[in-house]
């Protein structure tokens, strides 16, 4: 039988080797035919008396990152309409029997009398790794870049192929656990340390080895089908198997808050199956993965942090008319944390790097302190060499003359938020830039079109936005001027790509996207210290309500001394009713009067010891602050969490309304990975579409009549509860992908 995903070859020993090769693919993905093709390569060479043995492989660089998750939407339409035509008993039935085919195909080679052996030539994520799970034997050839894991649960799922029954078979619980709800990925020498793979050999001799195991009698048996089987951490109830599970799920409460629908089922799939026999073990898997295919969280999660992202990595938002453009040389001007650290980035990406600052004392100490110095401590960790770090710097000059950045393609602005500053910086480099050279600004919040007054050619000015730390943060928000041309957007986005973030692209105003939102949840913070609630009680139920940090530690990252400055300059800018004159007092006295700055000065919400001297903890004067103090059980946690999460989602429907942001896929990509919005609601604007904009606008209403304006929904918001639009469907995303 011919295949289309795969290719058979049985050799004369009768060990058939099996090819997963999707043609036209870079990667193999686990969709729709090749589940049904690899059912069939089962039952053919199980049912086959000349083959001995299977050895499947991959004939791409890599295995396979795992499942195609639009296959999954489709699954979810498909059981909408069956619910639709043949009601809930019938849907239900169908989801669950579409769901577990991978389950029972792995079930099948498990079982299949035959041994198989996965031969593993680089990275086996998700239900790839489920497959290689399924093996009687794992080979893989060396490669420093394998990576084997299960991540589903980043996406709101779990492994529904076997991961939760096999995995915890197969390891100690605690580093089961951690791989699942983790989506921990571990590199091959901690996978043989743990036995998940039996042998690690050189690539050539990859599928020899792999054959030599079934000639040498490898069983076709899982042990946890051979009679006496023991559990690696003992039974579920027993001394050790109480000692996990009860502090298991402690541990899971403080990790997630129960926000998680598929944390939760895998702590279920792990704690039951653990207790059944191996076939009823993955029913009860099937079960729970048909269940979370249902949930919002899991469909907001896979749309936004896997589709959406996807498709902007690939340039979603790219003017199709551009032809491909390339940052040979990147200017910066400004050596300081920001401008060096992105220098780094752009420098590790394989760009040559010209770093800029006043004198060149300044630039020198910016490369050494933010480039050097964070390559010698992942040296120190083993996680860099000395050839890499050594090649990474001779990428980066650093200089004091301008005269430096004549050859660049492109040149980044990250000096001081300071207007005049701005503007005597682009009056020097304007002059040097080559014709063709593109200049953005790193400004965080000054209007683009305001700082490109200052520039001649206002086409070829634009804003590239770098989140702190540059090496760590994923987003890069790129703004466009009213006199932007598509040739600023396409080099922007190309350079972006290249440096491996992701990009969202909105309009201008000030504190374009990220800032605007994030701001409206620091300063919900600020409220409810001026109104009495405790500060831990603050800090506590932000992160109940799904954010990564509370508002204050996250005001005191941001430096409390810059949170005044913005402040100031907005005043200054459009008068005293811009800012919350309260909050601008409690910052003058912290900033001012207390010479509390934040983190950078090791006061400010939080106290910071000394490194490696002990944890922060909020400043016990804090509470000297508030002019009131409320009773913590008088307080409405939930509407304590849902105040933060409303007035970020509110500001956001705001940014839609002044054509900011034109596509959602941005709003949300960009609020998980810009600020850490609550991901399992799948962004700001999914948070108000899974709801359902008519609610949504009844609960501002609600909470605007508490506490005042910053609730009121926007008139586009009004409009759409009154129509029952959502804004993926109102606003549906371009598909304009290059």
């Amino acid at each position: 039988m011919a295949f289309r995903n795969f290719k058979v070859e049985t050799d004369a020993d009768g060990i058939a080797l099996v090819t997963w090769d999707i043609p036209g693919r870079s990667m193999n993905v686990l969709d729709t035919l090749t589940i049904e093709e690899l059912g069939a390569i089962v039952d053919q060479t199980t049912a086959d008396a000349a083959v001995k043995g299977v050895v499947i492989t991959s004939g791409k660089d890599a295995f396979s990152a795992g499942a195609d998750l639009s296959m999954l939407e489709g699954m979810n339409k498909a059981f909408a309409e069956a619910r639709k035509a043949g009601g809930e008993e019938a849907a239900q039935k169908m989801l669950f029997d579409e769901s577990r085919k991978l389950s029972l195909t792995l079930r099948k080679i498990e079982t299949s009398g035959k041994p198989w052996v996965a031969a593993i030539n680089g990275l086996a994520l998700g239900g790839a790794f489920e497959v290689t799970l399924a093996c009687h034997y794992r080979v893989a050839s060396d490669n420093p870049k394998t990576r084997l894991g299960l991540p589903e649960i980043k996406v709101g799922l779990f492994p529904g192929g076997g991961g939760t029954q096999r995995l915890p078979r197969m390891l100690q619980p605690q580093d089961a656990m951690q791989m699942l709800l983790k989506g921990e990925q571990i590199n091959l020498d901690k996978a043989k340390a743990q036995n998940i793979v039996g042998a690690v050999v050189p690539a050539a001799d990859l599928i020899k080895t792999a054959k030599d195991w079934i000639k040498g009698g490898g069983k076709a048996v899982a042990p946890w089908d051979e009679k006496g089987f023991k559990l690696p951490g003992g039974p579920v109830f027993s001394k050790n198997g109480m000692m996990i599970f009860p502090a298991g799920n402690a541990i899971y409460r403080r990790e997630t808050y129960d926000n998680y629908p598929a944390a939760r089922a895998i702590m279920q799939c792990a704690y039951e199956g653990l207790q059944l026999p191996m076939d009823a073990a993955l029913r009860v898997e099937s079960r729970y993965f048909a269940h979370i295919l249902q949930t919002k969280e899991a469909a907001a999660m896979i749309r936004s942090l896997f589709l959406s992202m996807q498709e902007l990595n690939k340039g979603a938002r790219r003017p199709p008319n551009v032809p491909p453009t390339k940052v040979k040389k990147l200017g910066i001007i400004g050596a300081g944390f920001m401008g060096a650290s992105v220098g780094y980035v752009s420098a590790r990406a394989g760009i040559e790097v010209v770093l800029i600052d006043r004198d060149q004392d300044s630039a020198d100490a910016g490369k050494k302190k933010y480039c050097e110095a964070p390559l010698n401590e992942q040296i120190a960790r083993g996680r860099a060499t000395e050839a890499t770090r050594d090649a990474i710097l001779s990428r980066i000059s650093a200089t004091g003359d301008f005269n430096a950045i004549k050859d660049c393609d492109l040149v980044i602005e990250a000096v001081f938020e300071d207007r005049k500053v701005k503007a005597d910086t682009y009056a020097k480099a304007q002059p040097l830039l080559k014709n063709d050279a593109i200049f953005a600004s790193n400004t965080s919040t000054l209007p683009i079109n305001s700082l490109a007054e200052e520039f001649e050619d206002q086409g070829k000015f634009i804003g590239i936005h770098f989140f702190s730390p540059v090496d760590k943060m994923m987003l890069v928000e790129i703004i466009v001027g009213k006199n932007t041309n598509d040739v600023a957007l396409a080099t922007a986005l190309d350079y972006v790509r290249v440096i491996g973030k992701t990009p969202i692209v909105v309009n201008d105003s000030r504190g374009f996207f990220a800032n605007r939102c994030v701001l409206r949840f620091t300063a919900e913070g600020l409220e409810m210290l001026m109104e009495g609630v405790p500060p831990a009680m603050i800090e506590n139920t932000a992160k109940m309500a799904g954010m990564p940090v509370g508002p204050l530690s996250l005001s005191d990252e941001v430096a409390l001394d810059l949170v005044l400055k913005i402040m100031k300059a907005t005043e200054a800018d459009l008068g005293a009713n811009a800012v919350d004159q309260s909050q601008k007092k409690l910052l003058v006295e912290m900033v001012e009067k207390q010479g509390r700055f934040g983190r950078k000065n090791g006061k400010g919400f939080y106290d910071y010891p000394e490194k490696g001297k002990g944890q922060k903890a909020l400043w016990p004067e804090l509470s000297g602050l508030q002019s009131r103090h409320l009773d913590p059980d008088t307080l409405d946690i939930e509407e304590l969490k849902q105040r933060f999460l409303v007035v970020q989602a509110v500001e956001a429907a705001r940014t839609v309304e002044d054509h900011v942001i034109t596509d959602p896929r941005e709003a949300d990509v960009g609020s998980i990975l810009g600020f850490g919005f609550a991901p399992f609601t799948g962004g700001t604007l999914s948070y108000i579409d899974f709801m359902g904009t008519k609610r949504f606008v009844e609960l501002c209403h609600k909470l605007e009549a508490k506490y005042g304006s910053r609730f009121t929904p926007p008139k586009l918001l009004e409009e759409m509860a009154a129509k029952g639009e959502t804004f993926y469907g109102r606003f549906p995303p371009k598909k304009t992908a290059a």
